[in-house]
């Protein structure tokens, strides 16, 4: 029998973006300048006010105010109207040193066995919905809000746009599990109170609120869903047909958010982070959390191995568990289920053992692996940490005072480089 999922995203504006944004600026700018910092920073926003917490082991200087008032204004929260703007804000640091407890159990002197910085489970998942491997309601709800933010960049269009939004999409599957058609699509989208009323009555009031609605959801109809189609392979155009339910800010009105509508914090948005809800997550936050807690770098390592699983076509759908024990490096289990969908002649079990064949997931090879001591993070923090396309940068670093600029690579758990390793072992 057909059935519906749905996969939600935020903007870079929503609070809870604002915060992780906030704590993995920070992360990058420690890490700029002492790639051995230990970091687990936490942030809060609220109506004009930022809170940073958090534990820290570094021999840099973290500027926690500039660093913050950079980000809400990259985002666009500069107006004082919002109740929330970069020049006004109040920021408070509450940073303090990391417990030498867990320290203790982090570091060792050969390196290659550095302790796994928590205990926990994480996992990878890949299917064959997108290029990109990822579940297809939840690309097309990051599309639709990176298109929109560039639409409120660009100020052509849509100039009433103010920066909290959120989106969902309901994708119809078929019975073997082909996306047929978009069911359902919600945008809800900060606005300026750009229609007033005539007069100091409710009814003046009602048809202001009305107006407004009117332009904003015809704009998203013929502005915002078209550049969306354009971004996206032909053969996806077809899903949106005449019988999409539209749904544009359901309560009416959207001038309140951001900060002042909704208190946000660091590590609220997990399944945003990662698949939309497909496979599965283990529940750790990735912002603000630098590579030695496996929550992060442990999450990038098993979508890594999904992503690769799938396109060396072991499967065409897989998720991939990996546990820890605080303080010690080798995983307590890896764990894969293709969803009945493998290509080869073994079981699930089976595929496992060979994957930790292949994969070094101690925490110090995973750090290597992906690069994760550069302050390669705040990219991260907004529309995904999975499905991204990998790229490098020059970045500035401080070495002894001094700034000096290097090349590094994002987002590089997403590159395809063990596909052939894998086709191999697999006999493919």
């Amino acid at each position: 029998m057909a059935y519906l999922f749905t996969s939600e995203s935020v903007s870079e504006g929503h609070p809870d973006k604002v915060a992780d944004q906030i704590s993995d600026a920070i992360l990058d700018e420690i890490l700029r300048q002492d790639s051995e910092s230990k970091v687990a920073c936490e942030t809060l926003v609220t109506t004009g006010l930022v809170v940073v917490s958090g534990e820290i082991k570094t021999s840099g200087y973290v500027p926690v105010q500039q660093v913050a008032r950079r980000v809400i204004e990259r985002i666009g929260y500069t107006k004082a109207e919002y109740m929330f703007d970069s020049g006004s804000c109040g920021v408070i640091s509450a940073l303090h040193e990391q417990s030498a407890d867990i320290n203790r159990g982090v570091e060792r002197e050969d390196p290659d066995n550095q302790g796994a910085g928590d205990q926990g489970m994480m996992f990878g998942y890949a299917c064959r919905e997108t290029e990109e491997y990822m579940p297809l309601p939840l690309y097309l709800s990051h599309l639709l809000l990176i298109e929109l933010a560039a639409i409120r960049r660009e100020g052509k269009e849509m100039t009433y746009l103010r920066p909290d939004s959120k989106s969902q999409v309901t994708l119809e599957y078929t019975d073997d599990n082909k996306p047929k058609r978009i069911h359902t699509i919600v945008i809800s989208t900060q606005h300026d109170d750009f229609s007033k009323p005539k007069d100091k009555s409710p009814e003046a009031a009602r048809l202001a609120d009305h107006a407004m609605l009117a332009q904003i959801t015809d704009d998203v109809k013929t502005i915002l869903i078209p550049r969306v189609k354009s971004k996206l392979h032909e053969e996806l155009h077809p899903l949106f047909d005449n019988e999409l339910i539209l749904h544009v800010n359901p309560t009416g009105k959207f001038v309140i958010g951001g900060p002042h509508g909704d208190t946000g914090l660091t590590g609220r948005k997990i399944i945003v982070d990662t698949y939309g809800g497909k496979g599965a997550h283990g529940g750790g936050a990735f912002s603000g959390k630098d590579s030695s807690k496996v929550d992060r770098s442990a999450a990038y390592a098993v979508r890594h191995i999904a992503k690769n699983l799938v396109a060396a076509g072991v499967a065409d759908e897989a998720l991939v568990q990996v546990a820890y024990a605080i303080g010690v490096a080798k995983p307590v289990g890896l764990y894969v289920n293709t969803y009945g969908t493998a290509k080869v002649n073994l079981n699930d079990g089976e595929i496992a053992a060979k994957l930790n064949e292949l994969f070094d997931l101690r925490p110090a090879a995973i750090v290597k692996r992906f690069g994760l001591k550069n302050p390669i993070f705040e990219a991260t923090a907004a529309y995904g940490h999975m499905g991204r396309k990998p790229y490098k940068a020059d970045v500035t670093f401080i070495e002894s005072g001094k700034e000096v600029l290097r090349q590094v690579e994002f987002f590089a758990w997403e590159k395809l480089d063990y596909v052939e390793a894998i086709k191999k072992s697999f006999n493919l």
